[in-house]
């Protein structure tokens, strides 16, 4: 499975964004899709969970202002991103947890590249 990321960029404090994250490959094995982030001087942190099923989870920090979905037709899960402030300043990555089973059960994750968001305040 492979992750391709976009819809980073520069914003100001209260603005939104929209990332995206499309995979490709064995995508019929994808299970949950999340969205991680990891600022400056500090360690990567789980930001919002999506399973396949469409059950959501998200970091406190979070709450009430980023929105996760996922539209498994296309392969691709988004981040809704509305009023945003400095501290979401990160470099924001997708996963897919993956399990494959024929012919050989291999379950695993799969990382995107990553895509800078910044916050001016």
């Amino acid at each position: 499975v492979q992750l391709q990321a976009s819809g980073g960029g520069l914003v100001q404090f209260g603005g939104s964004l929209r990332l995206s994250c499309s995979a490709s490959g064995s995508i019929s094995a994808i299970r949950d899709m999340s969205w991680h982030r990891q600022a400056p001087g500090r360690q990567r942190e789980l930001v919002a969970t999506i399973t396949s099923g469409g059950t959501t989870n998200y970091a406190d920090s979070v709450k009430g202002r980023f929105a996760i979905s996922r539209d498994n037709a296309k392969a691709t899960v988004y981040l809704q991103m509305n009023s945003l402030k400095p501290e979401d300043t990160a470099v924001y990555y997708c996963s897919a947890d993956y399990l494959i089973v024929v012919p050989t059960p291999i379950a695993g994750r799969s990382w995107g590249q990553g895509t800078q968001v910044t916050v001016s305040s």
